[in-house]
């Protein structure tokens, strides 16, 4: 089976550098307590690791 992530904003974006605004944008993120589900790759899991203070991520079989 393949993995996935599921992925919740928990911080808020006011503040923060616009690099790390646009990275939660890309995964899908727009506002607080939003929650996504993407694919467990390379990509994802950098874009996890440069905002990973702001989100709380979860691994759930699919």
């Amino acid at each position: 089976m393949a993995k996935q992530l599921e992925i919740t904003l928990t911080r808020s974006l006011i503040g923060r550098p616009e690099k790390q605004r646009v990275t939660v944008n890309t995964l899908g993120l727009r506002k607080m307590h939003q929650t996504v589900v993407h694919q467990d790759n390379a990509a994802i899991r950098g874009m996890i690791n440069q905002v990973s203070h702001l989100v709380e991520v979860k691994e759930i079989e699919a």
